[in-house]
């Protein structure tokens, strides 16, 4: 018994090793017909799935020949019947790359209708030019459609999202408008996991998102030689060179709807990489594309309800900022289980794959009393964007990590009052700040800061601006609007001499929750222009009766070293998103003049006002003084224009 078995062991392998060979044989004895072969009434027929992994086959009927009238040459013109096609309407939506075999040869792939038909009628594409795709080279360039192409409309591919709500689609296709993508919610399917060999007719993904949540479209292989694949027949986006994810594909039905069939189906086992999408289909292989992992963490203060999603996304400058911020929104969405405004906080790292020199960790805060998490979530595209779009240097993103805590309370604050002593200072000297907010439905607060002078700092008045971080300076408000510079003008004129100075501008960006105090550039103008004014905060400088013990040290937002202009500011964190600005001039004297100065004025307990600029004397007396800085205190100078405070345009192109 024991010879029995295993001599019918031995048999079972000699013909799982023969049927492999006659697989690989048949595989790479393939006949193709060539499109000059092609006669109008030739009849064969094309496979599909239509249910699970079945494949069905339709009828095709050669109508002609459709000359250069191709992405990448000539298509073949046909007609499909049958009673699947009956069934489905026409060629659905994901049929797209179906093989037709006219007398036992591949002729191509179904791929092209015209608009407004029933779909009964179209277009093949020629598998002589859709296997050319395993020989493009990766950084090649294709031309575009000509305008003889316009009237042919590919077969639509939907993306098949799972795990994704309404919202985030509508976000992803605002920011990617020209793809005209047809998200669709799909189910997922008891195979999903379980990796399967393609083969022509088989259906399968092209997918950007996987993991926790995916995103991807179903269509059909055309072709297979060996570990290579040709599917779809048409472009998916054009994109050329590039590394989607390949995945078997599940079919779960043919949806009927008034203006096209398509398939719907679920995404199933990651098993190779599309790594070519241009004129004549999509072309893939069994090895995996790397593409960037997304952890993401999502907790609502209000409810408790925590949320870690982990995706895979892949690596494109395009489409890697949508698709990262559009996984985020998504999981946001899902944790709070609720529209409206609130408060958003958010930290996140970017990792590059070109070293941890290159890596990027932002944190900011948002309110918004309409979608607070639409609004947080534009940092991270914007962010995206620009680290991909570059001019310095390629950036390869290694991966992503972002935390979120979203509330409904409104965590803002308004800058009220502020102090500062001493009002006359040297170079390097430091002041001290207390700086009154007032939270919204709460208690005043006083922040101490300290603002070191620069070392370089010209004689004379030093106006300072106190702000939240999210607030462009009123007189830098006043400067835009006296030349008309939009904010895409001030997006031209930002110019950067390397890398190292953009992460540096990136990363030390103000949060919306900082506490910021800076030096206003002298060349801003801060004459009134006569135009309407409103009220707007006024802080007062004034003497504080003693330098405060419990300051909390800044953090110094220079991109270079201490003498840069950019050093000329000191921040701090706070639990709100601060409003408001205002100025207040500190005097800049030599150290001779402030200890004269000081020692004359020891025993005032505040200085509502600073020396005039035309003062020469800081020992003159304290009369002559007080009047001097009455005439001088609050906003930088009372001829200067007041207008309501506004959110700031920043380096993300956020306000």
């Amino acid at each position: 018994m024991r010879r029995l078995r295993t001599w019918r062991h031995a048999v079972k392998a000699l013909c799982a090793a023969f049927l492999c060979c006659a697989v690989s044989f048949t595989a790479y004895a393939e006949q193709f017909m060539s499109v000059r072969d092609v006669q109008p009434g030739m009849t064969g027929y094309a496979k599909t799935v239509t249910q699970g992994t079945t494949m069905e086959t339709f009828p095709v009927e050669i109508l002609g020949v459709m000359k250069n009238s191709g992405p990448s040459g000539d298509l073949v013109l046909a007609r499909f019947s049958g009673p699947l096609i009956e069934r489905t309407g026409g060629i659905a939506q994901g049929m797209s790359g179906s093989p037709v075999y006219i007398n036992g040869k591949l002729l191509g792939a179904v791929a092209y209708g015209w608009s407004f038909t029933n779909s009964k009628v179209g277009m093949i594409t020629p598998i002589e030019d859709m296997v050319k795709l395993w020989n493009v080279p990766v950084k090649e360039e294709i031309r575009p459609f000509n305008a003889r192409e316009s009237s042919l409309v590919p077969v639509d591919t939907p993306l098949m999202a799972s795990g994704f709500d309404t919202l985030s689609m509508n976000w992803m296709k605002e920011k990617l408008p020209q793809y005209k993508f047809l998200p669709v919610d799909t189910a997922t399917a008891a195979s999903d996991s379980q990796a399967q060999p393609l083969e022509a007719g088989s259906s399968v993904a092209a997918a950007f998102v996987n993991g926790d949540l995916k995103l991807g479209a179903i269509g059909t292989v055309t072709y297979v030689d060996h570990d290579h694949i040709v599917a779809f027949g048409h472009p998916f986006l054009k994109k050329g060179s590039i590394n989607y994810f390949m995945h078997n594909a599940y079919i779960f039905t043919i949806v009927n709807n008034m203006e096209s069939s398509f398939k719907l189906g679920s995404i199933g086992a990651e098993i190779g990489r599309i790594d070519q999408d241009r004129g004549a289909g999509i072309a893939g292989n069994y090895s995996l594309a790397p593409g960037i992992p997304v952890v993401m963490d999502v907790r609502d203060q209000d409810t408790g309800a925590h949320n870690v999603k982990r995706v895979k996304i892949i690596e494109d400058n395009e489409m890697t900022p949508v698709l990262a911020a559009t996984s985020v929104y998504n999981t946001v969405n899902k944790t709070i289980d609720r529209l409206g405004g609130g408060t958003a906080t958010i930290e996140y790292t970017i990792r590059s794959a070109n070293g941890r020199d290159k890596d990027i960790t932002r944190h900011n805060m948002y309110y918004s009393e309409n979608n607070v998490n639409e609004k947080s979530i534009d940092e991270l595209y914007n962010v995206l964007d620009i680290l991909k779009h570059n001019e310095f240097i390629d950036y390869p993103v290694l991966d992503i990590t972002s935390t979120t805590s979203i509330s409904q309370a409104q965590k803002t604050a308004r800058i009220t009052e502020a102090m500062a002593a001493p009002v006359v200072a040297s170079p390097g000297d430091t002041i001290y700040f207390k700086v009154t907010l007032h939270p919204y439905r709460g208690a005043d607060e006083v922040k101490a800061m300290t603002f070191t002078v620069p070392k370089d700092q010209p004689l004379g008045d030093m106006v300072l601006e106190v702000r939240g971080g999210g607030v462009i300076p009123l007189p830098y408000l006043i400067e835009r609007q006296r030349y008309n510079l939009t904010d895409e003008i001030i997006e031209r004129l930002r110019h950067y001499k390397d890398f190292d100075e953009l992460k540096k501008a990136i990363e030390k960006e103000d949060a919306n929750n900082d506490l910021v105090i800076e030096v206003l550039d002298q060349n801003v103008s801060m004459i009134d222009d006569g135009k309407t004014k409103t009220s707007k905060v006024k802080l007062q400088a004034k003497e504080a009766q003693e330098s405060p013990k419990d300051v909390l040290k800044p953090k110094k937002n220079g991109l270079h070293d201490d003498t840069d202009k950019d050093d000329q500011k000191s921040s701090i964190p706070t639990p709100y998103i601060v409003k408001g600005d205002g100025q207040l001039t500190i005097k800049i004297v030599t150290p001779e003049k402030r200890d004269r100065f000081l020692a004359a004025h020891h025993t005032l307990q505040s200085a509502k006002a600073v020396i005039s600029a035309e003062d020469d004397d800081t020992a003159d007396t304290a009369d002559q003084t007080d009047k001097k800085d009455t005439d001088n205190q609050s906003d930088a100078g009372k001829n200067q224009k007041e207008k309501p405070s506004q959110d700031k345009k920043n380096i993300f192109g956020l306000y």
